[in-house]
């Protein structure tokens, strides 16, 4: 039997992490670390951008 995976499914790394920087941020902001909250929010940023990228990519393939 084979499976087949949907969209959603392969390309889900970047969104997945871009979550985890962004909850990482939200709970640095709230103790006053400022440092870690904006590299943080940076990283989280650009893991989204990636996600949009490839996603576009993906649906015009």
């Amino acid at each position: 039997m084979l499976a087949f995976a949907t969209p959603l499914q392969t390309g889900g790394g970047f969104l997945y992490w871009a979550l985890v920087f962004f909850v990482l941020a939200i709970i640095a902001a709230a103790v006053g670390a400022r440092g870690v909250a904006g590299i943080s929010m940076e990283i989280a940023r650009i893991f989204v951008l990636i996600f949009i990228i490839l996603a576009v990519v993906a649906l015009l393939l």
